[in-house]
């Protein structure tokens, strides 16, 4: 993916980003700096999640020239008037929605926020971009796009067969979850309804370098190298779909650029494991590559269940695959490695 890998025409094209001091957002930053010449807005209000280490690094690497093409705009989505000023800004020829709170555990604790950020911030930012799109040029109209980034929680809790699809009803358990079908079904409606022209994604769980302390594996890996507890979940036979975040962001990009408008994608790893295997995992190569006069798999320890905590996810991504010949690279087993690497050469950072 290099130069202009875009179909609107434009030698520089002009994409705002919202959470993009966020994991997967900071991930697709630093692909669009390195492997593109587009302008790239950072609309994000920096929260206690946020990292712009990786995209200042990467800024860095690629020199002076490089950095004009990146801005950021610290701009809370629940002020309508500082998202619209944003936008304006911005001039986006593309907009693509990350932002949001995201882990289950703090929603339990604290709705509120979710609610607030994933929902009303969604709407702000929807008619902000609805009043800018009506004020653009034909031209412009053709090709501008809005691409919403959801996850597959949606779909609620799967048995022990099946995958979720686009056409998967949707079923939240969680306050996390629940606030993000809300959001994925606000959108849709502005396609419907206004006719913006918008994708939605909906995908498995991410992980990688740069992945917040909170998520579960960094948690594995930080505890272990820490000599900390590792805690799981209830008997840890939950079942996930894996999904790197550099095969995440190829996702992105390919429907971005070639999916049709008022679709939906599903993107997943087809790397279905239960949270023992995972953390098994983790643990035995960390036992390979940070030795110890014992075994990291002595500080499992299993603590009480989340509440409301789905049995299942898994993703059946046949539509990107077929539609839009995507398909992800990376093996969980060469994706775990990576990432463990990168913690251990990296875990004294404030990840």
């Amino acid at each position: 993916m290099e130069g202009n890998l875009f179909n609107c025409q434009i030698k520089n094209p002009r994409i705002l980003i919202t959470g993009g001091a966020g994991f997967i957002g900071s991930a697709l930053i630093r692909n669009l700096l390195i492997n593109t010449s587009c302008y790239i807005f950072n609309l994000d209000k920096i929260s206690y999640a946020s990292d712009l280490t990786s995209i200042e690094e990467t800024l860095k690497k690629l020199g002076q020239k490089n950095s004009s093409r990146y801005k950021l705009l610290k701009v809370n989505l629940l002020n309508s008037n500082d998202t619209y000023s944003a936008i304006k800004f911005a001039n986006p020829d593309y907009v693509l929605h990350l932002a949001a709170e995201s882990h289950v555990d703090r929603s339990i604790e604290g709705p509120k926020v979710f609610i607030e950020s994933n929902i009303l911030g969604t709407f702000n930012l929807l008619e902000s971009v609805r009043k800018y799109y009506s004020n653009c040029d034909p031209r412009k109209k053709e090709y501008f796009r809005f691409l919403h980034i959801s996850t597959d929680e949606v779909f609620g809790s799967l048995g022990s067969e099946g995958n979720f699809n686009e056409l998967s009803r949707y079923d939240p358990r969680s306050p996390y979850s629940a606030s993000k079908a809300a959001s994925d079904h606000i959108v849709n409606a502005w396609y419907h309804t206004f006719g913006l022209p918008i994708l939605i994604t909906n995908c498995s769980n991410n992980y990688g370098p740069w992945q917040h302390a909170e998520k579960l594996i960094p948690k594995i890996i930080i505890n272990a190298l820490n000599k900390c507890k590792i805690p799981i979940y209830g008997n840890g036979e939950n079942i996930r779909d894996w999904l790197y975040v550099d095969d995440h962001i190829s996702g992105i990009l390919k429907v971005l650029n070639e999916g049709e408008i008022g679709e939906k994608y599903c993107i997943g790893g087809n790397q279905e494991k239960t949270n023992n295997e995972v953390v098994n995992s983790i643990l035995a190569i960390l036992d390979r590559e940070v030795p110890q006069n014992y075994s990291y798999k002595e500080l499992i320890t299993y603590v009480n269940d989340r509440l409301g905590h789905d049995k299942r996810y898994a993703i059946d991504s046949s539509k990107i695959r077929s539609q839009l010949n995507w398909k992800p690279k990376y093996s969980l087993k060469k994706g775990l490695i990576c990432t463990v690497k990168w913690y251990v050469e990296n875990f004294r950072r404030k990840i």
